[in-house]
């Protein structure tokens, strides 16, 4: 190993460290470790890089390229990483998409059942009210046809009453006129025999 190259790779490993110390610290601070932290380490690769083609030190290009290699590892990480939130957060609003239409689909099934449950219950209503009335007119209907074949009956009661006192008075006419007949007969028959005995004593 040259000991006149090692001088510089110390002083840029010393004057880097001095320049990344705050850097790193403000990066953990604000908690930037994205596409800022890359583009320092990228600078820093570069500057070994370039250090190590001035002063010739193989070491220093070599560990500008595992830098290199390191900041292109951590950038795909950060893309990888990046892509990952970005279907994460792509998912999470497709799911609170799907959410969404599941709960209006919900609220809307709801009111449909409402709706029909409301229906139903005024076809029910309606039935009911219908089947009252029909009730209602079948009874008064009853109640008329019992009627008319009371008055019928009572008619024909009548009728008969009347017909059974015609028969009797005509049976007690009858009967009054075989009396009065009878009596006429009685009467005619004194008188005969009066008349008999008064031609009797004029004899």
């Amino acid at each position: 190993m040259n000991p006149l190259r090692t001088i510089p790779r110390s002083v840029v490993n010393t004057w880097l460290k001095a320049v990344r110390t705050p850097v790193d610290l403000a990066f953990k601070a604000t908690g930037r470790n994205g596409n800022a932290k890359l583009a320092v380490d990228r600078a820093e690769a570069a500057v070994r890089d370039a250090a190590g083609r001035v002063t010739f030190d193989a070491e220093l290009r070599e560990d500008a390229e595992r830098r290199r290699k390191a900041a292109d590892a951590r950038e795909e990480a950060v893309n990888l990483r990046s892509a990952a939130q970005a279907t994460k957060q792509a998912a999470e609003q497709e799911l609170e998409a799907r959410r969404q239409q599941a709960e209006q689909e919900r609220q809307q099934a709801e009111k449909q059942a409402e709706q029909r449950r409301k229906a139903a219950e005024q076809r029910a209503k309606q039935t009911k009210q219908r089947a009252t009335k029909t009730a209602e007119q079948r009874k008064e209907a009853t109640r008329k046809a019992t009627a008319k074949v009371e008055e019928s009956l009572q008619e024909r009661q009548k009728r008969e009453r009347l017909e059974q006192l015609e028969r009797e008075a005509g049976a007690l006419e009858e009967r009054e006129e075989a009396i009065e007949a009878k009596d006429e007969a009685q009467r005619l028959r004194r008188a005969a025999a009066e008349i008999k005995e008064d031609r009797k004593a004029e004899a």
